[in-house]
């Protein structure tokens, strides 16, 4: 099953540097998910080639400028092409006040239902689960209310060992139950167990989002054995006071955060743009966890 990240912003505060504010996709199979909204989003959707019509979630991580700015020009793009599929945003309270007011001043009608779920910042709790996939929040320590966000995939379909199926007395609607894992009856009144002509499917894989955050210990319990994990690497560690007195974190702590968690690759972004060049910060990282990369604009990875 398909699970990828795609990198539309990487800054913070300002766009600075050619890079802009924070903003991802996390697609999984079909579902396409925006995480975080920064200004001129909704131009690196399009200059990235971001199947973005197909978004029908959105997760904002907490109320800072930089990270939702871009979404009520969003909103009213799809309603200027004619958009009527629902949209839901997962987000902190006053943001629902903060879309109306806007709406309203415009005397804007949306053409399609949005929808707004609160996200708390009192430990996990589920936002969204389908078929495929499972989202979760969880706390970060910033200076306002803040949530990082957990993808987790569901299991995929068992595989149908073809050797074993074929010539048996059974319907091919019987294949989808088989990998589901279902057992089934034969036409001639044969029980045919599921996992005897069929394998496991794909290991479920996990993508850990870390926004805005001061390093904090707490944060491992969350994203323990994720396959991917994107955290904030704000500062440099000579720059470590202005990250504490920002709430943010330095290059050095993520890499410390990852390697705690025992995540298989690290992602930092969200870079001040007192740094032109970023090769210092990965250099940081990598001291301390070898397989880090940089979450640069327009780079797309695969979890």
């Amino acid at each position: 099953m398909d699970f990828h990240v795609h990198i539309l912003g990487s800054n913070s505060a300002i766009a600075d540097h050619g890079r802009h504010p924070t903003s991802q996709v996390v697609s999984i199979s079909n579902h396409y998910m925006l995480v975080d909204c920064g200004e001129g989003t909704q131009e690196r959707l399009k200059e990235f080639k971001v199947k973005w019509f197909r978004i029908d979630h959105i997760f904002i991580s907490h109320l800072h400028g930089d990270h939702y700015y871009g979404l009520i020009g969003l909103l009213t793009t799809y309603n200027l092409l004619k958009r009527t599929q629902p949209l839901t945003i997962y987000s902190p309270l006053l943001l629902k006040d903060i879309i109306a007011l806007q709406l309203k001043a415009s005397q804007t009608q949306l053409n399609y239902e949005l929808k707004f779920i609160d996200t708390k910042d009192d430990g996990q709790h589920l936002l969204l689960e389908n078929e495929q996939l499972e989202v979760h929040s969880f706390p970060l320590y910033h200076k306002i209310p803040t949530t990082g966000f957990l993808f987790k995939q569901k299991e995929g379909e068992r595989r149908l060992l073809v050797e074993k199926v074929e010539g048996l007395p059974i319907e091919r609607t019987d294949y989808a139950l088989l990998k589901k894992g279902i057992d089934i009856t034969d036409k001639e009144g044969n029980r045919i167990n599921a996992e005897a002509v069929t394998v496991a499917g794909s290991s479920p894989k996990t993508y850990a989002f870390c926004s805005d955050t001061t390093y904090n210990k707490s944060l491992v319990s969350h994203i323990t054995d994720a396959d991917l994990l994107y955290h904030e690497a704000t500062f440099l560690e000579n720059d470590r006071e202005r990250a504490e007195e920002t709430k943010h974190s330095t290059a050095l702590q993520a890499a410390q955060i990852a390697k705690q968690s025992n995540v298989k690759k690290l992602l930092i972004g969200h870079f001040s743009s007192r740094y032109p060049d970023l090769s210092d910060l990965l250099k940081e990282a990598q001291s301390v966890f070898t397989n880090t990369a940089l979450a640069e604009e327009g780079e797309v990875f695969e979890v």
